[in-house]
């Protein structure tokens, strides 16, 4: 089981495409000095989810990045300044029929991702920040390398 640690990563980013990838390796990092490659591809994933979520609602203007872990597991953590709570899409069974292939609507298909989030953690939700804006957290209990 893990102790409490100071040493999480917390780091401000541009609400920018560019932020998904570094908040990824940044994280990546993260995960395999604290040897939790057990959920690393999980937590890369939500990781995404949360910070793609916060560049979108708040695009060119500072979002948060918290990476920490606990005795029960890691918790990832994205801020963003939108007053604009997650609601994640109601999970059902989809096919292909399902989605418009359309190039035009290509980009129109997701909206996926929380309902990713909350299957990969143990818990997740949001905080309302009383200096404005939002929390999204999800935690991920931790399992080391064999």
């Amino acid at each position: 089981m893990l102790a409490p640690k100071t040493d999480c990563l917390f780091i401000p980013l541009l609400g920018t495409p560019a932020s998904i990838g570094l908040a990824r390796t940044l994280a990546g990092q993260k995960l395999n000095k604290w040897d939790c490659s057990g959920i690393l591809d999980d937590a890369l994933l939500v990781v995404a989810e949360l910070v793609t979520n916060a560049a979108k609602a708040t695009p060119l203007r500072e979002i948060r990045f918290q990476l920490s872990r606990d005795a029960e597991g890691v918790i990832i953590a994205v801020w963003d300044s939108s007053s604009r709570l997650p609601e994640p899409k109601a999970v059902v069974e989809l096919g292909l029929e399902d989605l418009d292939l359309a190039e035009e609507s290509y980009d129109r298909n997701g909206g996926w991702g929380l309902p990713l989030v909350q299957a990969l953690s143990t818990c997740c939700g949001y905080t309302r920040d009383p200096r404005g804006g939002k929390w999204v957290w999800a935690r991920l209990a931790a399992r080391h390398a064999p």
